[in-house]
Parts: structure tokens; sequence; C-alpha cells
């Protein structure tokens, strides 16, 4: 039988090692949960929290974009995103092939969103992929989002542009941020809106708002539970423009269907009332998001509508110019106004003989009447007299040659040439025929309609060569005087009031009652016609071979005071082709 004093007891050193084992286990317990509660609790207890929260940012809108009476030129609408949350994936691929499905964006392209979002964006916080959604999209995919807890719907402010192509160039566009923006700028995220031209890149630091962050809870099927706005988001502030909402408008309508460039001007203040360069774009196109095809269409166009033929486009002056060349005559001793030359309808220099415009001539002329008939051989004699060294030096005081400053991005300086310039670039000594026929904006001279409007307007202001200005509220910037006496530059003036007064000025169709105008007629050769096209009309040229046309002017009316600049690109004579469009633009400034 079994009896109980034939148990083993276990020896005594067993029972010390199970009891260690057994502390050692506790301890070992303690110290963890001692580790994760207490030394590391700080840091899992904000694990948790980010496991059930979300910080979202808040899109702010940008400022608005007004003309200078308040005409709305830039709005904001609100526009829906579909944005992934990578962290609540499951399988991002097949959550990709959806979207894909859902809106028609393929794959590739969506990947290449992701792969450029992933540095900005944190797991947990949601990266936009389509960031226009279409209403009907919209409906389709919110009836349907609940089977996707890694997608989220966001909205944000949209701008929209309501006058459309009148208003492309001065006004610009925004789009998507690309990777170089998104690396210089922190502060951008994928997706981010930015201004890319015109004054929305310009004045993209006012304009563009600060985001605001939304605190969202979620389960952990990473839906929303609840949600609530911790910092509002700061819209961007308003640009007040000098634009004149009217008078932009009816100046892209007197273009009709010509290619060219208008500039309006307050010569007192330097401020821009109108600048339309024709043809435009539909700037709302880039905000929805411009297909690579409708991009390269754009691009390769050629009438080249994304070109800014205010500031960017250079064309020879023609005989704008002249009143250039007759300062620079005016400021040496040896020649005044009364200087006189005569016409017979040429001018020979060595073996080349260069035409006046008026094949019968002009006859004898002192300067005021040459400038106001616009007489070619007046201006080749001062050309030769003066020489390339003198006049270009005269011609870059005057802010030829050089930037204007306007506040719009990819501004042309144009160019005034001389004889080192043409040794640099051409590898030939400067001749002297081509002094002649600088001294009427032909050669190699080149201006854009921004730098007429500002010498114009130092020609009728007293003299100051103004910063031309975009806001409303901005003073005016002297950038310097006309190396002019009083007197010359007053008779500059009147030379151009001549023009328009006389019978045989140039500009006289212009003639407003109890208006004062002054102004300069410009036909500039493109090339050297053919004797097949030499004597043909305009419309008779082929287009491409046409003169571009001038007019150049002011009008005054007590203290109201305009500049204006046409070009018409391939429009043949000054007078006839700019001339309508100047008066169209006087006579609505004077009739309000």
């Amino acid at each position: 039988m079994f009896r109980s004093d034939q148990v083993n007891t276990l020896p005594l050193h067993r029972v010390v090692i199970l009891q260690i084992a057994i502390i050692i286990l506790f301890a070992t317990i303690f110290l963890r949960l001692w580790y994760f509660q207490i030394y590391k609790g700080d840091v899992y207890a904000r694990k948790a929290e980010a496991n059930i929260t979300r910080i979202q940012s808040l899109h702010a809108p940008r400022g608005l974009i007004r003309d200078r009476n308040g005409n709305i030129l830039a709005d904001n609408r609100p526009a829906y995103g579909l944005a992934l949350i990578r962290e609540n994936s499951a399988h991002i691929p097949t959550t990709l092939a959806q979207i894909s499905s859902w809106t028609g964006i393929s794959e590739d392209l969506l990947y290449s969103r992701l792969k450029k979002g992933k540095g900005k964006v944190q797991p947990f916080n949601p990266l936009l992929l389509v960031p226009n959604l279409t209403f009907k999209q919209l409906a389709y995919i919110e009836a349907r989002i609940h089977n996707w807890p890694d997608l989220s719907i966001i909205t944000r402010p949209l701008r929209t542009y309501p006058y459309g192509p009148p208003f492309s160039h001065v006004l610009g566009y925004v789009a998507q941020a690309n990777e170089e923006e998104l690396q210089a700028n922190p502060r951008l995220a994928l997706g981010d809106m930015i201004g890319k031209q015109g004054v929305e890149k310009s004045f993209e630091e006012i304009l563009h708002g600060q985001k605001g962050r939304k605190h969202l809870q979620v389960n952990a099927q990473g839906r929303t539970l609840r949600s609530q706005v911790i910092a509002r988001p700061e819209p961007g502030t308003n640009l007040d423009l000098s634009i004149d909402c009217s008078l932009q408008q009816l100046v892209w309508d007197s273009l009709e269907q010509h290619a060219g460039a208008v500039v309006v001007m307050e010569p007192i203040t330097g401020q821009i009332l109108a600048l339309v360069s024709k043809p435009g774009y539909d700037n709302n196109l880039f905000v929805q998001g411009l297909s690579s095809r409708d991009w390269k269409k754009l691009l390769h166009d050629p009438s080249h509508p994304l070109q800014n033929r205010v500031i960017q486009s250079t064309y020879p002056p023609g005989s704008v110019f002249k009143l250039a060349v007759a300062g620079c005559a005016l400021a040496r001793s040896d020649i005044t106004t009364s200087t006189s030359f005569y016409c017979p309808g040429y001018y020979r220099l060595g073996t080349g003989v260069f035409r006046c415009w008026r094949r019968q001539g002009h006859g004898k002329l002192a300067m005021s009447d040459a400038i106001a008939r616009s007489c070619d051989v007046y201006f080749y004699n001062l050309g030769e007299q003066l020489g390339i060294t003198r006049l270009s030096k005269f011609c870059r005081q005057v802010g030829f040659g050089r930037l204007t400053g306007i506040r719009l991005p990819n501004e042309s300086s144009g160019l005034i040439p001389d004889k080192e310039w043409k040794l640099q670039h051409v590898g030939k000594a400067w001749q002297g025929g081509e002094s002649v026929i600088t001294a009427i904006g032909q050669g190699y001279t080149t201006s854009t309609p921004l730098q007429i409007a500002r010498f114009i307007s130092a020609l009728v202001n007293g003299g100051h060569l103004l910063q031309p200005q975009l806001q409303n509220d901005d003073h005016p910037n002297i950038q310097g005087r006309l190396p002019l006496r009083d007197k010359d530059r007053q008779f500059l003036r009147q030379a151009m009031i001549q023009s328009v007064a006389d019978r045989h000025g140039t500009a006289r169709s212009l003639q407003l009652p109890q208006v004062t105008i002054g102004a300069k007629t410009g036909t500039a050769q493109v090339v050297r016609l053919t004797e097949k096209h030499e004597d043909k009309d305009t419309e008779e040229i082929p287009y491409k071979y046409r003169d571009h046309a001038w007019m150049a002017g002011f009008a005054q009316q007590g203290d109201r005071i305009y500049v204006t600049v046409v070009l018409v690109e391939h429009g043949g004579s000054g007078s006839s082709a700019a001339g309508p469009i100047v008066k169209d633009i006087f006579t609505h400034l004077f009739e309000e």
C-alpha cells in the first residue's frame, strides 16, 4: 500500500531556484510595465492617440483680384478632390485601380502623383490624387466611398476667371505646384495651387492664404467619428488692380481678329488702365488641369496665344522711334527745331538708296513738319549726322533697351544696337547705312509696346520716366528723367499734336471735339519686300510679309490725360490699322 511517509519531498535547492525564477518573472513583468506605462508612457500615449486622431489641412481661399472699380476679375468657387490615406489602405494598387475606373485617370498618372506626394504627406494624412472632381463623378463616388476607408473626399476653394481670354495675360493663372516648386517651398503640399503667370505669379505671396487645421477622431476602420476646427484658414489678401474692366474689354473687341498688343497708361501716375495681348487663352483651363495634348496644342499654336505681346514680344518700333531720334538731335547744340532737310523721295548714302514712304517726296521740311508727316528722308539725315554711338546712348537713357520694371514675369528688354553689340553678336563691323535705318526704327532695333508707352508718358508728364504700375493704390515711382530741356520736350509734344491737327498729319483721323490729342504713327517693316510686292495694297501681300502697324498717342481734357500704344501685327499702315483702335479708346475714355 501507498504510505504518506513514502512521498519524496523536493530538495531545498530546487525550491529556492523555483522561487527565484518566479521573482525574476514578476520583476520582469513589473519592469516592462514600468517601462511602457511610466518611462515611455507619453510616447505610446501619443501613438495610441494618433491611431484614433488625424490632423487635416484646410485650404485657404486665394485673395480676390478686382479692377479699379471693384469688378471681380479672379474669384474662388468650391471644388472637390479625392485623396488617399495610405495608412488605412489594405492594398494601394487595388485602390488606385478603383480610382482610375471612377475618374478615367490612368493608373500610371495616379502612381506618379502618389510617388510625388509621399515625401510631403504623412501616411495618416490625406494625399490628394484627383484635384478636381466633376459633380457627376462626385455624386457617383460619394455613394460608394463607404466601402473604401482609405479614400476621402476633400473640399477646397478653386480659382475661377469670369472674363476669360481678354484678361488672360494680365491676370495669368494658377495651377498645381510642380515637383521643383514643392521642394522649394515647404509650406506647399501635393495638389496645392500657386500662381504661374501674370499677377497671379507676381503677387503670389499676398494672394496665397494660410492653411487651417482640423482635428478628426476616427475608429479602427479609419472612418471619421467627429471633427473640430482647431485653426481656421486665413484667406489671401485681396488685390485691387489699376485695370479698367470695361476698357480692357473694349480694347479686346476693337482688335477684332487681329493679333496685336495694346496698353493704356496714366502718364502722371504710371498706372496701367488696360493691357491687352491678342490672341489670348482661357486661363480657367489651367485651373481645371490641362491635358498634355491641350498644352502642346497651345504651346505650338503659330499665333502664340501664350505670349504676352505687350511686355514679352519685341518689334521694330518703326516711325514711332523718330520721336526719340528727334530728341537725341535736339540734345546737340548744332541741330535745332528749325533745322531743315529736303526730301526728294529718297536718300543716297554711298552706293545705297534709301526711300521715303512717300515716293514723290515731301520737299523741304523743318523738324516739326517732318515728325507730323513722318518723313523718312529727314530722319535718314539725322541718323547719319548723329551716328550710332550717340543715338544708342540717348535711346537707352530714355528707356529703350531696358526693362520697365512692371510687376509681371518674363518682361523683355528689347534691343538698342551699337558697334560693340554688332561685332559681338553678328561678327561684323557697323555700317553707315545701319545708322540711317536705325533712325527710322528699323534694322536691329526692337522695342516692346510698354517701353514706348513709358517714353510717350515721359514726353507729356514733365519728363519723368515712371515704372508702370498695376496696383490701384501704388504711388508713382520715378525711375529717371528724359535728358531733354523742357522746351525741347514741349516741342516734341506739340509735334505729336500737329500730327493730329494738321491736314497733312499722319494721325489726323484721331480728332475729337474738345480733346487735345497728339500721336505718332509707325509702319515697321518685317522683311524687305521684293519688287512684285512693293507697290501692292496690304491685303494683296502675304500675311507674314505685311508690315506691323503702330500708333502711339496721348489725349488730354483738363486734368485727365491718357497715353495709349497700339501694335497690330502685320496690319500694314499705322494710321489705317492701329488708328481706329486708338480712337475707340480715347472716345470711350472721354465719353465716360
